[in-house]
């Protein structure tokens, strides 16, 4: 329904889906998807509204879904995937765009700004982090306590794939906000093309900081507009950590989507993409900022 394609970006090649249709003077939104061992479409829910209103670019990490595979452990890097997205941005043929980040893309996108900081217009850094201390904001929550209290171990001989599946499976009830959409939500992961190519370095400490060393200070200094999109029952990246970013960075925008979690763009793709699409300017629907509810 939304066919890809591949455009190589240096040693590597990406797998990119356009949805949705330019504005005359507004950039495209190039998407950042998490995990990092996922692929883009478990964002098409939010995406695929919000390319009503515009251009979405979205694509797969190197060593996810259908990009390049594979590769030595060194060359999983989140600076190399900052430096993809830049040669795929030129690939297309744009100067500038808009950048949305999702979990930790989100924390690419941060990278991206502070290395490109020209090349970015608008910047949506959605259900992500700028600090470090995640686990001080789920310390005695009790209902984070409650739904861990269910998630299992993998099997101790798993593969590296098998891993990541588990992990994103058995954590689907941190995942999201309404328990009664659980089912919902893992057939949405059915059609995730999970690797486990991250893995490898990230156990083995290669990684380099997937943010910059203070992404606060960076956003300042590049001044762009900022909108932060969080679920208000976030269990990856807490509500606090949002409103405290927010705080850090004058003139950023906090939206709050109610009732979810850290997939607010599945459990309230309407209302997520709509914050997006007003956020990002002009556009081809007649949506109005009342239409958000």
């Amino acid at each position: 329904m939304y066919p890809g394609e591949l455009i190589p970006v240096g040693d590597v090649s990406l797998h990119v889906r356009r949805l949705g249709e330019p504005v005359p003077g507004r950039p495209p939104l190039v998407v950042l998807h998490g995990g990092p061992s996922w692929d883009h479409s478990y964002l098409l829910p939010g995406l695929v509204p919000l390319a009503r209103s515009g251009e979405v670019i979205a694509f797969d990490m190197r060593g996810c879904g259908r990009s390049t595979r594979d590769l030595p452990a060194e060359r999983y890097q989140p600076d190399l995937v900052v430096e993809d997205t830049l040669r795929l941005i030129d690939a297309l043929g744009h100067d500038t765009v808009d950048l949305l980040g999702f979990s930790t893309g989100g924390q690419v996108a941060q990278l991206f700004v502070e290395a490109h900081p020209a090349r970015v217009r608008r910047l949506v850094l959605a259900s992500t982090t700028a600090y470090g201390d995640v686990s001080e904001h789920l310390a005695d929550w009790p209902e984070y306590e409650r739904r861990t209290a269910t998630v299992t171990d993998p099997p101790a001989d798993c593969t590296d794939l098998q891993w990541t599946v588990h992990d994103a499976r058995s954590g689907a009830v941190t995942a999201i906000w309404d328990l009664g959409r659980v089912d919902d939500y893992l057939r949405l992961l059915d059609g995730v093309r999970f690797t486990g190519d991250w893995l490898a370095p990230w156990r083995r400490g290669l990684l380099r900081p997937w943010r910059p060393a203070d992404p606060a200070r960076t956003l300042r200094e590049w001044g762009g507009p900022v909108l932060i999109l969080h679920g208000e029952q976030d269990m990856g990246f807490p509500l606090p950590l949002a409103e405290r970013l927010r705080d850090a960075v004058p003139g950023s925008v906090l939206a709050v989507i109610p009732a979810a979690g850290h997939m607010a763009h599945f459990e309230n793709p309407a209302l997520w993409a709509g914050h997006v699409a007003v956020f990002l300017g002009p556009r081809r629907s007649q949506a109005r900022l009342a239409d958000l509810g």
